[in-house]
């Protein structure tokens, strides 16, 4: 089993800036791609950003390309998502999840463990 643990969300104004972590615990954590997605009320959940097992390539929606920066750290067993220029529409539950797949995937249903999410409001 793995569990997964965000935090840092909150309410933020335009323009604004947050960093969502995320920590990993049980099974093999550095071995796997890790990805953030993102879910809007009334939405379907969509990809964010994705970083593979060593941290040397990462992959982002082109909505938050140049905005958003993903991180980890594997001897904190921890993934980053560093939001800067946060826009309104960046409003959402953000979850970190594991990849099982191998390589990077922008598809939710190739990610088996999920966190319990945490609530990012962009709003003035």
């Amino acid at each position: 089993q793995v569990q997964l643990v965000e935090s840092g969300g909150g309410l933020v104004q335009p323009g604004g800036s947050l960093r969502l972590s995320c920590v990993a615990s049980g099974r093999t954590f550095s071995g796997y791609t890790m990805g953030w997605f993102r879910q809007a009320p009334g939405k379907e959940r969509e990809f964010v950003a994705a970083i593979n097992w060593s941290g040397g390539f990462t992959y982002y929606a082109d909505s938050v390309k140049g905005r958003f920066t993903i991180a980890r750290d594997n001897a904190k067993n921890t993934v980053y998502l560093q939001m800067n220029s946060l826009k309104p529409e960046d409003t959402a539950v953000y979850y970190c999840a594991r990849d099982r797949t191998g390589g990077i995937s922008v598809v939710a249903v190739s990610y088996d463990y999920w966190g319990q999410g945490t609530q990012v409001t962009v709003s003035s």
